[in-house]
């Protein structure tokens, strides 16, 4: 048997998954607790549960995407792991700060911030590789 190659997208994209789980249990346990089957409630809590789960939802599909992609065209694998830690880190910052607050907060800024300088960099390296490397 051997073992594959190595490919920090598959784990990078293996833990978003686990986080996108943990954010979920968050918001049925929320549902739960205050007996809300639909919308918030009312309760904050249960807002804020559902709205990081949700900014997950929207934002780390295409990030995903992008680094798997660019995998899949050749970057080579420490820029993908490097750039699929720091996606992985924005996206956890950015749940964190929106599990705590609705309002501004310096870790759901900096998730946004590194989630869309991830994605560019991620951008940027595919129509590198598709215009000038292939």
């Amino acid at each position: 048997m051997t073992l594959p190659q190595f490919a920090p997208a598959a784990l990078v994209t293996a833990v978003g998954g686990l986080l996108a789980v943990l954010l979920t249990v968050r918001v049925i346990m929320h549902r739960v607790r205050t007996a809300v089957n639909a919308g918030d409630g009312g309760d904050p809590q249960l807002a804020q549960a559902i709205r990081a789960h949700a900014n997950f939802v929207e934002h780390a599909p295409l990030a995903l995407l992008l680094l798997l992609v660019s995998e899949r065209l050749g970057t080579p694998a420490l820029a993908i792991a490097i750039m699929g830690g720091v996606l992985l880190v924005a996206r956890a910052a950015n749940a964190w700060g929106l599990s705590h607050s609705l309002g501004p907060s310096m870790a759901r800024q900096a998730g946004a911030g590194l989630s869309l300088l991830t994605v560019t960099a991620l951008s940027l390296s595919i129509l590198y590789r598709v215009l000038f490397v292939h």
